[in-house]
């Protein structure tokens, strides 16, 4: 069985990877973060992912609250109701977040003799984050030749993206396929006890339940 390393922020794309991990026959470790962002809601949300496929679940401590981020500073709000969602760069990106969240992942794959990471980055139906493009993906694989034991003894860790082309709305349907645990999913950029409906995490995934033909069964205000 081939083990593998699963970014899980417990938000809609990364249980598909997880669920899709797990239909690809792997043995997975779900790796989350507490990095200082404006709320645990998500946090829980993959918590509560890990223990519904009864894996390993490592949650590890970052400080990023000195980047400057609608995610991780409070006193900036986060955008709602935008026009053109993916039209330029929102201020809830967190500088190099997954620069730095694939590196925890690859030195993990190196302590658990996994030989993959699967990431759900998007380049279809997305916020405009730079670091969620194929390229900055491929870059990242040759990083890791490079960069790693496992490269440099000629079998360097593998990034998998599921998502990478798919629209919101076929997120939904493979996380439907695949039986993945939806309704235990947290989208929302603000941590209130509903969704709000309003920021441009909430709309892309209303919008993808919307199209893909089902209904979102968690709630909003």
């Amino acid at each position: 069985m081939t083990n593998a390393v699963v970014l899980l922020s417990g938000g809609l794309d990364s249980t598909t990877c997880v669920a899709k991990a797990v239909a690809d026959g792997c043995k997975v470790t779900a790796l989350s973060f507490r990095y200082g962002q404006r709320h645990s809601r998500e946090l829980e949300s993959a918590k509560k992912v890990a223990e519904y496929y009864n894996i390993d679940h490592i949650i590890v401590d970052l400080d990023l609250s000195s980047f400057r981020s609608a995610l991780t500073r409070k006193e900036i709000p986060v955008p709602e109701n935008r026009e053109e969602v993916g039209s330029d760069i929102p201020v809830t990106y967190v500088p190099a977040r997954n620069i730095i969240m694939l590196s925890v992942a690859a030195g993990l794959c190196e302590s658990v003799d996994a030989d993959r990471i699967y990431i759900g980055v998007n380049s279809v139906d997305y916020s405009g984050y730079p670091d969620c493009r194929p390229e900055f993906i491929q870059a990242y694989r040759d990083m890791l030749a490079l960069g790693t034991k496992a490269g440099v003894e000629g079998h360097p860790i593998q990034i998998v993206t599921p998502i990478q082309h798919s629209t919101k709305a076929d997120i939904v349907r493979l996380g439907k396929e695949l039986g993945a645990p939806l309704h235990l999913t947290w989208s929302c950029y603000e941590g209130g006890a509903k969704a709000c409906g309003k920021c441009d995490s909430c709309r892309l995934r209303l919008e993808g339940f919307r199209e893909a033909g089902y209904e979102d069964e968690i709630e909003y205000e």
